[in-house]
């Protein structure tokens, strides 16, 4: 793993056709929040890590046999209402 330090208006180039650029930097040490702006080519997916591991459990879960959406259904229609 390559790293590297940026400020703010810096990026770092990927390849001919990815730029990563820091936005904004907000606080400071372990508290911080860098927001970063991707610009790729539109054929290039591009997805914040949690997000594609919660498409790739729904995925397996869609694909998953013992799934029983019916059950789902009424065990939704069932529950108690706060």
């Amino acid at each position: 793993m390559l790293v590297l330090t940026r400020k703010k208006g810096q990026a770092i180039k990927i390849g001919d056709d990815i730029v990563i650029r820091v936005t904004e930097v907000k606080g400071r040490g372990s508290k911080a929040l860098v927001k970063i702006g991707i610009d790729a080519p539109s054929g290039i997916k591009v997805l914040r890590e949690e997000v594609e591991r919660e498409v790739a459990d729904e995925m397996a879960l869609a694909k998953d046999p013992t799934f029983d959406l019916f059950r789902l259904k009424e065990q939704v229609k069932d529950r108690p209402k706060d």
